[in-house]
């Protein structure tokens, strides 16, 4: 049996060695290059290791891991060595003889190519998976299926477990403490994720996604729309030869149950895949709000609470195919469908006191009964010219996007004194919103290698959008439903940005840079049509970054980088349409907003141990037109009114700290930590044309840790502790958030098949809790979007092996691979 232990800690945790030879004074060392490929789909490895050994005795001299491009490069002196390319489920590859040159001070090795190995997964002992934490200092890789707490739940769970990334009630994304980040799907926006929506997070099921890339500071390849960063979330596909493929069902409490299917075919020329997806959750949730406002010299405080159900069954699809015109020509087409349907119902109680908690003064029950619909359509084709030259690419990509949404809410209140007598006629509601949105979009990126690891680049983005929202609010009254004016309208929503960057780095010895410049043009106009109040938004802006990297001795890696972005208002954030399911506390858009524009910075370090690795940061960003969401107070009916604001600015620094470690070959370990400190200075006018000071010193952190160990051959545990600390706010302070998850596997039938139990917020303690103050009011916060979820999960493999890495460079398309690196 080979001896694979060290390999494996290496591929788990990213790891090599770092037992160099003893280097003869005075003796210039000699670099080793080359690119290792998959034999069979020509995709570069990421994460190979090459390992060099002596002739003489076969003692380790140094080794490393490739890039995301294949590459590698390490240092040793003048000698006789042969070297091993090893990576999981693949033929060991050996070059015999590392053909130096005395005066020559690089041996290049040129392209390697390895061939899949089946018969190497029966020998292994080890759990030989890719680590579910891969880090380099662009960005941060987390692999999905290697995290059992993830099996049977959504995007939106999984992206609340990813280092540095916190998801809140709605369903907002944050990273590093604060929001404004781009999702995308397989590099590119998708109609899975409407880019103003973030509950379709909620429709794409786990067993469908690949893995999670996080990009913290991206180049101006990048879009500009982000200002913390980038989130790309990849699809399951692949390309292996024949037919093969894997399937989920799971089941859990509260109900919840899902099937879905990854399959591929491939065929000489085609290739074919497709994912299936379907599940049915339930989701019950309650929440709190205390409330005290002071007017007309009376105390009146309002104990509200909530129990919601929300219920649903989504279905997802994603066919395509391909065609392989020459090796060097794909031509990729896809087709994306989703659609939902919710039945989500809310019980609210609220009760009146005046002054003391003594003197109830009245009773009012409100319910939300909702249904929704939705569904998501998605045309693709690229086009990935790969040219004569290693290296120099053509990628051209057009997709069309078709997206609808109807929302429709039965509201009833009943109210009654503190003895439960009735007190006046229930109130009965209806609202129906109808939202349709269409997008194109067009994209090329070209990539011409110059020297010999210089690399410019040029590309064009466009992407036209339209918007239709229909909203109307009724109430029932004199026998016929009439229809409110103040809270119902007809809302258009028209956005037009073309963008065109130019980069250009190159690496010279333990040396890389990267300059790059991006010009974003973008008009923007929402229309209200029942009032015929227009507003145009016209700005272009140029987008630089900066990208310095240099490699230390001793498995160390520095790099420093700065990017300027920006954060354009939302859709639903612009759209002044009151939401009406608690009519008390109410939420609207504001017309009026202007984008959010951030300085980005970015030191960054990376290191390697025998038995670990640590990634570390620290960060500094300063952003203008800070958009928050401000609540204000009517003291004339007792609401409260949140709608969206440009107060000014915000300077945010901190530290980050992500580590994995590997103890022993059946135990691993892993996390993150981030401390920081985030300063707002501005004011604003509120709903009753008041001048609100909003500063805010918030100083707080977050952080996770996950152990995994393996109990018995085949068995493994994972627990996962997670908290986010108190902090400030702009009115009042978030507090402490902190939640276990617990999971075991059981690899069955032969290693073909996985059993997974998961059970998230194992103390259903995963709860939102906040306090807010303002001039005359107080209110205090609890909400629990989804109560502790159990689910049990089994994942069968056809013609696959849960070991096989899945390195292919497949789902980044032309966003993977970025900063730095060349």
């Amino acid at each position: 049996m080979r001896n694979y232990s060290t390999i494996l800690c290496l591929f788990s945790l990213l790891l090599t060695t770092q037992t160099f030879a003893q280097r003869p004074e005075g003796t210039p060392p000699v670099k080793i290059t080359g690119k290792i490929y998959d034999k069979e789909t020509t995709n570069p490895l990421e994460y190979a290791t090459i390992t060099l050994f002596s002739k003489q005795d076969s003692s380790l001299i140094t080794g490393t891991v490739t890039d995301v491009t294949g590459s590698f490069e390490l240092e040793a002196t003048l000698g006789n060595y042969f070297a091993k390319v090893e990576f999981i489920a693949y033929q060991a590859f050996v070059i015999e003889q590392i053909p130096f040159q005395r005066g020559v001070p690089v041996v290049d090795l040129g392209k390697i190519s390895i061939s899949p190995d089946a018969t190497v997964l029966e020998e292994v002992e080890v759990r030989a998976e890719k680590s579910s934490m891969q880090m380099s200092l662009d960005k941060r890789v987390f692999n999905v299926g290697k995290d059992l707490a993830n099996q049977g739940g959504t995007a939106v769970e999984i992206l609340d477990n990813v280092p540095s990334v916190t998801v809140d009630v709605e369903g907002n994304v944050s990273l590093r403490g604060a929001g404004g980040v781009r999702i995308l799907v397989d590099g590119k926006p998708s109609g899975l994720i409407s880019a103003d929506n973030p509950g379709g997070l909620r429709g794409i099921p786990a067993n469908m996604i690949d893995r999670i890339e996080v990009i913290t500071n991206p180049s101006a390849r990048y879009e500009a729309e982000g200002t913390t960063g980038i989130i790309n979330i990849i699809l399951k596909k692949d390309k292996q030869k024949g037919f093969n493929g894997s399937f989920d069902v799971n089941v859990g409490i509260p109900d919840n149950y899902g099937v879905a299917g990854n399959v591929n075919y491939r065929r000489k020329d085609l290739n074919f895949f497709a994912n299936y997806g379907i599940r049915y959750q339930e989701s019950p949730g309650f929440s709190t709000n205390y409330i005290e406002s002071f007017r007309n010299g009376i105390n009146y405080i309002t104990d509200q609470s909530s129990d919601r159900v929300r219920s649903g069954i989504n279905n997802n699809l994603r066919l395509g195919a391909d065609y392989f015109i020459s090796p060097k020509d794909i031509l990729t087409t896809a087709f994306s469908y989703r659609i939902g349907g919710d039945n989500n119902f809310t019980e609210l109680r609220y009760l009146d006191y005046e002054n003391t908690l003594d003197n109830l003064t009245g009773i009012v029950l409100r319910t939300d009964d909702e249904t929704e619909d939705d569904r998501n359509l998605e045309y693709a084709l690229t086009y990935d010219k790969q040219f004569e030259k290693e290296g120099h690419k053509l990628v051209l990509d057009v997709r069309y996007q078709d997206n609808g949404e109807t929302e429709g809410s039965d509201f009833i209140e009943k109210y009654s004194d503190a003895k439960g007598s009735i007190t006046r006629p229930d109130l009965s509601q209806r609202s129906n919103n109808d939202e349709s949105e269409t997008v194109l979009l067009l994209r090329s990126d070209y990539v011409y290698p110059f020297a010999k690891e210089g690399k410019f680049e040029l590309g064009y983005l466009g992407s036209i959008r339209r918007i239709n929202n229909d909203y109307l609010v009724e109430q029932f009254q004199d026998e016929a439903w009439t229809k409110l004016q103040n809270l119902s309208n007809d809302f258009n929503y028209i956005e037009n940005i073309h963008a065109a960057y130019t980069s250009i780095g190159n690496k010279i010895d333990k040396f890389s840079f990267q300059f790059g410049l991006r010009a974003e043009y973008s008009q923007v106009r929402t229309e209200l049509l029942e009032t015929n109040q227009i507003n145009d938004r016209e700005y272009a802006n140029l987008f630089p970054s900066i990208f310095f990297t240099y490699d230390l001795p001793a498995q160390n890696a520095v790099q420093i980088s700065y990017s300027r972005r920006i954060r354009r208002p939302g859709f639903r954030e612009l759209n002044p349409f009151f939401t009406f399911s608690d009519s008390r506390n109410l939420f609207s858009g504001n017309p009026n907003l202007d984008p959010e524009f951030t300085n980005s910075f970015d030191l960054g370090h990376i290191k390697y141990w025998e038995k670990g690795s640590l990634s570390s940061s620290v960060y500094y960003r300063h952003t203008n037109n800070v958009i928050d969401r401000i609540l204000a107070f009517d003291t004339l009916t007792g609401n409260t009114i949140r709608r969206p604001e440009n107060i000014a600015e915000n300077d945010s620094y901190g530290f980050e700290f992500t580590y994995s470690y590997n103890p022993f070959k059946w135990w691993r370990i892993s996390g993150d930590l981030n401390f920081f400190r985030s300063i707002t200075k501005g004011e604003v006018i509120d709903a009753n044309n008041e001048l609100q000071q909003l500063d805010a010193d918030a100083l707080s952190w977050f952080g996770r840790v996950t152990s995994r160990t393996t109990v018995l051959k085949g068995l493994d545990i994972q627990l996962r502790g997670n908290y986010r600390a108190p902090q400030n706010t702009t009115q009042g302070r978030s507090k402490s958030l902190y939640s276990l998850d617990v999971a075991a596997s059981k690899d069955i039938l032969k290693n073909r098949a996985t059993l997974t139990l998961s059970v998230q917020d194992m103390f259903n303690s995963r709860r939102y809790r906040a306090e807010t103050f303002g001039d005359g009011f107080y209110s205090n916060s609890d909400f629990q979007w989804r109560a502790r979820q159990t689910v049990l999960t089994f994942s069968y493999r056809l013609n696959q092996d849960k070991k096989r890495a899945r390195g292919r460079g497949e789902g980044g398309g032309y966003y993977g691979g970025e900063g730095g690196e060349f």
